[in-house]
């Protein structure tokens, strides 16, 4: 489910933490799923409990992931996950705007180009 880059400068709660952020986003866990205990996965992926136990914290805290005393960790609503989903998009097509900004890329033709894309979505 969730593999390491070692390679990656970042540290590994922030790793686990986006990796279970793009499954949760993308649907692959749903609403409601118990997310794996924080031994098992500590133990599944040979690191310390305590680095589970940040990421998970980070995914609470950005309403991802809700705790239940006793029974473990599970994802949290849906309206949460697209809010959340939606601002990491954002972010992401800003970044691609600017990138098309300094290519010199028109205006008129990535409005158009958005355009066409949502025309596609009607058809299929």
């Amino acid at each position: 489910m969730i593999f390491l880059d070692y390679q990656d400068r970042r540290p590994i709660y922030e790793q686990v933490a986006e990796k279970f952020k793009t499954l949760i986003i993308t649907g692959a866990l749903p609403v409601g799923t118990k997310m794996p205990s924080v031994r098992q996965l500590a133990v599944d992926l040979s690191i310390n409990p305590n680095t589970i136990q940040r990421a998970y914290m980070e995914l609470e805290q950005q309403g991802l992931i809700y705790p239940v005393k006793g029974r473990g960790n599970f994802v949290a609503d849906t309206d949460k996950v697209l809010q959340v989903g939606r601002q990491e998009y954002l972010k992401e097509f800003k970044g691609v705007v600017r990138k098309g900004k300094t290519l010199k890329v028109d205006k008129e033709l990535l409005i158009s180009e958005i355009q066409d894309c949502y025309r596609e979505e009607k058809h299929d």
